[in-house]
């Protein structure tokens, strides 16, 4: 009898047992993992967010695709500061936004070589001390996702060597091409970049020590980085100490968006030297080019500007100790800097301690400052607009045009049923990336002061593009918030929501448009709903940033109207696609220079400003 009921005792138990183990071997079984980063996600939102509404697909299609066992494993190499260890594992589970390493390098060849198709390959030491031939990458790395390229030490100490790179990496997203000590010591021979990173997302180029102590070697750079996105292009120590080198850069970042170059230390010390800037920074858009030491202690040299950020959109060039301590330099800026909308130049120190030689500015635009420039009376100003009180913009409304997409922005009175608008390109440009589960992301480094934990997470070397991706969101991040805005950077959706719910309250709802259908033509508005009913609210708009993981940029908009429409075919009229816009009222703390008001007329304070909700980007309110 005793035994018997020990028997009953045990048995529910052990039932208990059993079938929880069939029902967590079929929730992992099937597609809702319980314990899934995804599952723990839709947990989260309906423990976070009072209402009856679902967890919306687009925001728990960005949770991590990671197993429950594959976040358990990396969270605990993430505990233990050994992540970087499994890199490559973690960035493929992860999808996530990863350089590969370089392979061995190409080092010797003793023959013409034709690198057509090739990408991801390492050029160190690759044509050293090779005489005469000729090396063609044609077609390389050609419409490539993160491609990285080494030609670390390419043509070093060679005599007559010629290198051809047409159409090198045209097409390709977030790039990095490193040419560190490319052509050094080389004698005669030729450099020829054609339609060089034409067309790229998000490039960075680097040209360190490129052409250093050269003999004779023509550089040529002809369409470089023509209508590139966001990119940053160095050039340190080019051509310094060389000997009678022509350098010739013509249509160098033409069209190009938020583009950044940096010429440091360029043709320092070098003896007849031959520059040409023809074309360069034409039609770009609010561009950053800085010339440090440019030319400095330079000898008989000649650099000429042609066309220089001819009709860009704002914009700054700083050139700081240009041609300082140099000897019968003859520079000359022929139509530079007249933009259709106010940049800035800087001329700090420029010419400083020069003996001899000469300057010329002709049809030079305005808004510059000249300080401590060497013998301003000397130099020749024709046709200079420093002075001037208007602005090409004025004059020119197709023009100042030029860099705001028809529809990008709107005015609230055309937001109506019926009307025809033009709908942008608000097609998601970045890799696509996840969020990490916040077990991990909560053990990762986030700071500027931990840059070089983050770096040899993943894998990033000193001057790479991982390393400037890296700290330029970090950098976002911090930035202090601007007046009434609050702001977070969140790598996790857990995160997005904890902010959105400190914001808003817990009664909230978040949308986005639903796909790019429509985009670079015409709609028709269709059915227009005001969130809210239509009164003025506030909102929380999150943007994505780029990083290895998916991290957005979250901060409150307050005094916006916020609208639902649906988007018909002008010729159909039939529903393609269901849009999400935002009207910011209250606009007097935007630049006078924001596109909107290029676009749309007025200025800071003066009008409202509509947009629409861009692909991947969200806005939350209070639900309805």
């Amino acid at each position: 009898m005793p035994q018997h009921r020990e028997l009953c005792l045990v048995t529910p138990l052990s039932l208990f047992f059993i079938l929880f183990s069939l029902n967590v071997a079929t929730a992992i079984a099937g597609d809702q993992n319980p314990f899934s980063p995804k599952g723990y996600l839709t947990r989260y939102w309906n423990k976070e967010v009072r209402n009856d509404a679902v967890g919306p697909s687009f925001l728990l299609s960005k949770a991590s695709p990671l197993s429950a066992v594959q976040s358990a494993s990396f969270a605990k190499l993430a505990s233990e500061n050994a992540l970087q260890t499994k890199l490559p594992e973690f960035c493929s589970a992860a999808k996530l936004l990863c350089f590969p390493d370089l392979g061995e390098s190409l080092e010797k060849h003793v023959k013409d070589a034709s690198f057509t198709g090739y990408s991801g390959r390492n050029f160190t030491n690759y044509g050293t001390d090779r005489l005469a031939g000729a090396d063609s990458f044609k077609n390389y790395s050609l419409g490539e996702n993160l491609p990285v390229d080494s030609f670390r030490r390419y043509s070093r100490d060679s005599v007559d060597h010629k290198d051809k790179f047409n159409n090198y990496a045209a097409d390709g997203n977030v790039i990095d091409q490193s040419f560190n000590s490319y052509a050094a010591g080389a004698t005669s021979g030729t450099g020829d970049f054609k339609r060089y990173a034409d067309s790229t997302n998000v490039p960075n180029l680097r040209f360190i020590s490129y052409s250093d102590d050269s003999d004779g070697r023509a550089q040529s750079f002809t369409g470089y980085s023509e209508n590139a996105n966001a990119g940053q292009q160095s050039f340190t120590s080019y051509a310094k100490h060389g000997n009678g080198a022509p350098n010739e850069f013509t249509g160098y970042g033409t069209s190009s968006n938020v583009a950044g170059s940096d010429f440091t230390g360029y043709s320092e010390s070098g003896n007849g030297a031959n520059d040409t800037f023809t074309n360069y920074g034409n039609d770009e858009n609010n561009p950053t080019e800085r010339f440090k030491s440019y030319g400095d202690g330079g000898n008989a040299g000649s650099e000429k500007f042609s066309n220089y950020r001819d009709k860009a959109n704002v914009g700054e060039s700083s050139f700081q100790s240009y041609g300082k301590n140099s000897n019968s330099k003859k520079v000359n800026f022929v139509n530079y800097g007249k933009s259709f909308n106010n940049g800035s130049e800087s001329f700090t120190g420029y010419g400083e301690g020069s003996l001899g030689g000469s300057v010329g500015f002709k049809i030079y635009g305005f808004n510059n400052t000249f300080k401590d420039y060497k013998d301003k009376n000397a130099a020749k100003f024709t046709e200079y607009a420093a002075d001037e009180k208007t602005s090409l913009a004025s004059a020119s409304g197709s023009l100042a045009k030029r860099w705001v997409e028809p529809g990008k922005f709107f005015r609230e009175s055309m937001l109506k049923k019926g009307a025809v608008m033009p709908f942008p390109d608000i097609k998601d440009k970045m890799p696509e990336r996840s969020f990490l589960p916040r077990t991990i992301s909560s053990k990762l480094p986030f700071a500027t002061a931990k840059l070089s934990e983050l770096k040899r997470i993943f894998h990033a070397e000193d001057n790479s593009t991982m390393e400037k991706i890296i700290a330029d969101a970090l950098q976002e991040c911090e930035r202090a918030p601007s007046k009434g805005e609050t702001k977070r950077c969140v790598g996790s959706a857990e995160d997005m929501i904890d902010f959105a719910t400190s914001v808003l309250g817990r009664n909230v709802v978040v949308r986005t448009t639903d796909n790019v259908s429509g985009a670079k033509g015409d709609i028709v508005v269709g059915s227009v709903k005001g969130i809210n009913g239509g009164k003025v609210t506030q909102s929380v708009s999150c943007h994505q940033s780029l990083f290895p993981y998916l991290l957005y940029y979250c901060h409150s908009v307050p005094k916006v109207r916020v609208y639902e429409a649906d988007l018909l075919d002008p010729t159909s009229k039939a529903k393609i696609n269901h849009g999400v816009a935002i009207c910011h009222l209250d606009t007097s703390a935007w630049s006078p220079t924001h596109g909107s008001f290029a676009a749309l007329g007025s200025g800071p304070g003066r009008i409202e400003v509509c947009h629409w909700i861009f692909q991947n980007d969200l806005t939350w309110t209070i639900a309805d």
